[in-house]
């Protein structure tokens, strides 16, 4: 089974965890503690760990992600596991070179026996293009272009002309050789339409949202996979959760979340799957309890459900 099977399979959800691994406030994590962290996530069951693609700290987001760098972090944390999926959520294409971004995937696949779900985005903060002397305006046809060289380089001696990037003639070749299919999957829509995303990804990464809006959503992805003649491609979200000790405390909205008790987070979860939701992806920036005691409970009251 790969790790894209383990994570996504139709009319069922699995969970994962997105780092930091710990509650924080303002932009910038400890990043204390995370090896042991993650270690613990897999012995409990969760069936993936996922990294962000954040170069600055802009703090009107208010959100650095993990600090380091998502191709290294991801290398230091597969040191640290054994078999755990490790996604990127996401790597912003317009901001890296497609054969770097290529060789990246190969590189990570065969060091760590197939582990890379690939999540693609075009990038969500404005004030970083002038940074990578990219117009703004052209984010949508830069994430195209650079999705569609990575592509073409997976192939031998590819031949393949693009817009921003550059070009090969067919006489050079990116080692080292991958030849099996990376899962990319599109983040928010990156500029493109939903027809495309269902056309060219291999499944789509979403945001939280209220029910009413998640369910005219996952039929916007059924319509868009019919017309490619595909019955199914993966559906997965993040959610921020707060966990409380008592297990069955009513929710409270948090940014893009809730803070509830087990019972009612299952009970959440569960609805989530019934609408065709295949993984969703925690968050705990906004962890009212130490993180160690908010994934043991997770892990211990809420994976059994979900694995």
């Amino acid at each position: 089974m790969t790790s894209f099977s383990k994570i996504a399979t139709k009319n069922k959800l699995t969970l994962g965890l997105v780092f930091p691994l710990e509650a924080y406030s303002g932009s910038v994590p400890k990043m204390e503690n995370q090896e042991q962290l993650a270690k613990r996530a897999e012995e409990l069951g969760f069936k993936a760990l996922w990294f962000r693609d954040v170069p600055f700290n802009d703090p009107n987001f208010g959100d650095a992600g993990q600090l380091f760098d998502p191709w290294i972090y991801m290398t230091h944390i597969m040191n640290q596991t054994k078999e755990i999926a490790l996604g990127s959520a996401s790597i912003i294409l317009p901001f890296r070179h497609p054969v770097h971004t290529a060789k990246s995937i190969n590189s990570f696949q065969i060091l760590s026996k197939e582990r890379l779900i690939l999540g693609v985005a075009s990038g969500d903060r404005p004030i970083e293009y002038p940074a990578f002397n990219q117009q703004l305006e052209n984010k949508s046809e830069l994430f195209r272009d650079s999705f569609h060289y990575i592509k073409a380089l997976q192939g031998d001696f590819p031949n393949y002309t693009s817009k921003f990037y550059g070009n090969t003639n067919g006489g050079i070749d990116l080692l080292p050789k991958y030849y099996k299919k990376t899962p990319m999957l599109v983040t928010g829509h990156s500029g493109q339409s939903l027809d495309w995303i269902a056309e060219h990804s291999d499944g789509w990464l979403y945001y939280p949202r209220d029910f009413k809006t998640l369910q005219l959503v996952m039929q916007q992805w059924i319509d868009s996979l019919f017309k490619m003649d595909n019955d199914w491609k993966p559906f997965m979200q993040s959610l921020y959760v707060d966990v409380t000790k008592d297990s069955k405390v009513k929710p409270t909205p948090i940014h893009l979340g809730f803070k509830s008790g087990t019972e009612y987070l299952n009970a959440h979860l569960k609805l989530l799957e019934s609408y065709g939701v295949n993984h969703v992806i925690l968050n705990l920036k906004y962890g009212s309890r130490p993180t160690k005691e908010l994934i043991e409970e997770i892990g211990e009251k809420v994976i059994p459900h979900f694995s």
